[in-house]
């Protein structure tokens, strides 16, 4: 049986991970990925307006993974309006890169869920030495921290590189243009960062608990080949 102070890092652990697959789970349902303003442009121009003036210009747009809403403005009143990714938007969006961050999304729950059973395990019953042991606690939780990482990276490249905003303020647009004007992440993106440190701070507790890198090995010093020298 392990000793307390291995349960007790391994029951932290577990509960870490249990935060983090609930979270995961909460967060990719929620439209609080990205919120922020876009600006109406007419023809080929933007807007020139400043202060009072450009308020009635700018609408607001927040959206998460599979639903926003958005709020137009271009001088004549705010129209607001719903939106579904599935299957509205399919069309204007790289439907590829979004459905992949979903499946990185499924991923952390599912390895978080996974790591948290093992993590219970290892404090509480006994391990094998494959993937119920201690080499399953690195490699669940390690997957679990590029899943979390890769979801926020592909997320951004979403919204900067092929300019997300831009593509919802425009859909089924017929009179106007609208151009992103200010996005700042919202809650949910954070909160994958948050699982992201979570499981990088139980990778450390497994280091701290004595459990050793599993592709790491202790050099063996050569006692023979040392006493041989010694005697020329």
């Amino acid at each position: 049986m392990p000793s307390r102070q291995k349960q007790l890092i391994f029951s932290v652990c577990g509960i870490f991970g249990l935060s983090c697959a609930l979270t995961a789970a909460v967060a990719t349902g929620l439209p609080f990925w990205l919120n922020g303003t876009v600006l109406c442009r007419t023809g080929a121009d933007l807007v020139n307006a400043t202060g009072p003036e450009l308020n009635k210009f700018l609408g607001e747009l927040s959206y998460g993974l599979f639903h926003g809403q958005r709020v137009k403005q271009c001088g004549l009143g705010g129209r607001s309006s719903r939106f579904s990714f599935f299957p509205d938007l399919l069309s204007a969006i790289p439907a590829g890169l979004h459905v992949s961050i979903i499946f990185f999304c499924g991923a952390v729950i599912l390895f978080s869920s996974v790591a948290t059973g093992f993590f219970f395990f290892n404090a509480f019953g006994r391990p094998y030495k494959t993937l119920q042991g201690p080499m399953g606690l690195y490699l669940w939780t390690i997957i679990c921290c590029l899943c979390s990482c890769l979801v926020m990276i592909l997320f951004a490249s979403e919204v900067k590189l092929h300019h997300l905003s831009d593509r919802i303020a425009n859909f089924n647009e017929v009179n106007f243009v609208y151009q992103a004007y200010s996005e700042s992440y919202d809650r949910s993106f954070w909160l994958f960062f948050l699982i992201f440190s979570l499981h990088g701070l139980n990778i450390l507790f497994i280091r701290l608990a004595g459990i050793q890198f599993p592709f790491q090995k202790n050099k063996e010093v050569d006692m023979s080949g040392g006493a041989a020298d010694l005697m020329y």
